[in-house]
């Protein structure tokens, strides 16, 4: 059987298809929502949710027939569903931020789905930008995998040491305040658009500078997320589909989920665990792949096993769901002790 992505990765045709679909499905829900300016109810967003974590599953199944073991991938499914769902978990954790960003600005609830979905558009031109620069690394020096490991495992120790911290410490970065200090801008908002004539003059609106935080956090997001799925598959046209299914729902997420993400209260530490995983995935394989004459003499370390695909989806899926579930229980007695603060202890009526 003829693969579905040719023999090492996506043929011309696959990859002309893939982008060609995901710029239609991104252009008409830009399109519409532009046209359209409102805040969503549950039943759409859960409508799109369904739809768009459907579409990854079936494409997720249609890599399983039809897709053959490679050079690259040598389990092209699993390793897609692995990267998508650490790709789906860091967006998860990125909504926070999201969610402090509208309202640090003040962002108007009807106009939130288009900053959201211009941010998101910025994110996968930039992370397709990075996809394409990890590869040309990867497949030019194979030590790439030390740096991406070391920089997973450092990453994974600051984001654990930050856990508990409260979110609202969240500072705009220095583009962003550049920005806001030197440009003509006008502080009333002109439904979504970014430009606005005010007394003659073409003035900035806040629309422009809350695209400009969403898209700056967004390129630092790259920076974790890309060395990450390339610990899961070498194959770019899976960490680019990953990537594109884990974005595709984000805006949906954030409007359905906002208020659960309050009780993910262990969500960074499990985040951390997975990066750190992940980053020690890598350096084995570095090792097991060892090119740098000052590390066992430019051999392969013997001792050094790669970690297999289906070992990393079980570890993906079992840390995500304990981390859910212990968040959801931490999160109960955290909520049952507030009110035991402000409405005094309940009385055990059964022991009176």
């Amino acid at each position: 059987m003829n693969s579905l992505i040719g023999d090492s990765v996506a043929s011309n045709t696959v990859w002309a298809i893939t982008i060609a679909v995901a710029v239609v499905i991104f252009a008409i829900d830009l399109f519409v929502i532009g046209r359209r300016p409102h805040t969503p109810s549950m039943k759409e967003v859960s409508t799109h949710l369904a739809f768009f974590v459907g579409l990854a599953i079936l494409f997720g199944i249609g890599l399983a027939l039809f897709a053959e073991p490679h050079e690259l991938s040598e389990a092209p499914a699993a390793e897609f569903f692995a990267g998508w769902l650490t790709e789906y978990s860091l967006s998860v954790d990125n909504l926070f931020i999201f969610i402090i960003i509208m309202a640090k600005f003040g962002v108007p609830r009807q106009y939130q789905q288009t900053a959201l979905m211009i941010g998101i558009v910025l994110a996968l031109i930039m992370r397709a930008i990075f996809i394409v620069l990890g590869a040309a690394a990867i497949n030019e020096f194979s030590w790439v995998f030390y740096l991406f490991g070391l920089f997973l495992i450092y990453t994974a120790f600051k984001l654990a040491k930050e856990g508990g911290e409260d979110e609202d410490d969240y500072e705009e970065n220095k583009l962003v305040k550049y920005a806001e200090t030197h440009l003509p801008a006008t502080s009333e908002w002109h439904g979504t658009k970014i430009f606005a004539k005010v007394d003659g003059k073409r003035l900035l609106t806040p629309m422009f500078f809350v695209i400009l935080a969403l898209g700056t956090t967004d390129l630092l997001f790259a920076l974790d997320s890309i060395p990450a799925i390339y610990g899961l598959t070498k194959d770019p046209y899976l960490v680019f589909t990953a990537n594109i299914f884990a974005l595709m729902g984000l805006r949906q997420l954030y409007f359905l989920i906002g208020g659960l993400l309050e009780r993910l209260i262990y969500l960074s530490y499990g985040l951390a665990f997975l990066l750190g995983f992940i980053g020690v995935k890598l350096i084995l394989h570095a090792l097991h792949e060892n090119e740098l004459p000052f590390i066992n003499g430019g051999h392969h370390v013997e001792w050094a096993p790669d970690i297999p695909i289906w070992l990393s989806l079980t570890v993906i899926v079992g840390t995500l769901a304990v981390t859910t579930v212990a968040s959801l229980i931490g999160s109960r007695r955290m909520a049952a002790t507030e009110r035991d603060v402000h409405t005094g202890p309940r009385r055990d009526w059964d022991n009176d």
